[in-house]
């Protein structure tokens, strides 16, 4: 396996009886990275990931993860993984520190948990019992919780469903500070606007088959796409075109009207257009 990459996958599949989940995914993920797994439910990215973490057993194709097949796994290979899914669990009458500090006995090699909740905001709420907690504190303590045995690769399934726009951006803060630690990072969301704020790269998966993998920016060929530039007249006709340079058409259209062009905006398709096209919405 290449010393480069903390995820390498050829020709994985899995079938559930007669319904195939994953049909041939190929996979890199490069340590330090970003990167997210996109597609809509039923589409394998779920089958996907817990293959990665080595609670499914595959039918076919090579996993190698951390250098590990996680099909044969060991201790000492879990302890360098952190999971966050969608819900940890429950633990209402501990405090916030009576819960890190229980995880942190499962690793050998575990961060102090009051360094580790601190580093994830929740600091002041330490003593607090976690059925007090918000949404966004409890996602907070998930991510303690996954962090706490230090991990070199840490799993993030849709950490934000449900998060408020504020809640969302202080939890982006937080993936962006891993990150920059040195964690490498695969995230599953719903979320197009978070995929593109977060994600190095991005892949996506429909019909158990990897679609296409590259930075948000430029997936579907994004960069190379028609703009559209559209405007109003002076009498308030909204008027459009497609333009292969649109620099130069809103230039032909400020020497038209005087230097200021009436409701002028200029757009490329979206990353939602792009992966809505790619899974076959219509």
């Amino acid at each position: 396996m290449d010393e480069e990459l903390a995820i390498s996958v050829r020709g994985l599949r899995k079938a559930y009886g007669d319904n195939v989940a994953v049909a041939g995914v190929d996979l890199a993920v490069r340590r330090g990275e970003v990167f997210a797994l996109l597609g809509p439910n039923g589409a394998g990215k779920t089958t996907t990931v817990e293959i990665l973490e080595g609670y499914r057993q595959r039918d076919a194709g090579e996993v190698h993860v951390l250098g590990v097949d996680p099909a044969h796994p060991s201790p000492g290979w879990r302890a360098r993984m952190g999971i966050v899914l969608q819900g940890t669990g429950e633990f209402d009458e501990l405090t916030v520190a009576e819960v890190v500090r229980h995880f942190s006995a499962f690793y050998p090699d575990a961060e102090d948990p009051a360094k580790v909740i601190e580093r994830v905001g929740l600091a002041d709420k330490a003593k607090a019992r976690t059925h007090t907690l918000s949404g966004g504190q409890k996602r907070r303590l998930d991510v303690a919780l996954g962090i706490v045995g230090r991990p070199e690769l840490l799993f993030l399934d849709e950490p934000t469903t449900g998060f408020d726009p504020e809640a969302r951006r202080e939890f982006w803060e937080l993936i962006r500070d891993l990150n920059a630690a040195g964690t490498t990072i695969l995230l599953t969301t719903h979320y197009l606007d978070e995929a593109e704020t977060l994600a190095d790269r991005v892949g996506v998966i429909a019909a158990g088959r990897l679609v296409e993998v590259a930075p948000p920016s430029r997936l579907g060929n994004r960069q190379e796409a028609m703009a559209t530039v559209s405007w109003r007249t002076p009498d308030g006709v909204a008027e459009s075109a497609e333009s292969a340079t649109p620099t130069a058409l809103v230039a032909e259209l400020a020497a038209r009207y005087g230097g200021e062009v009436p409701g002028l905006t200029v757009t490329r398709p979206t990353l939602e257009d792009v992966y809505l096209r790619m899974i076959g919405h219509r």
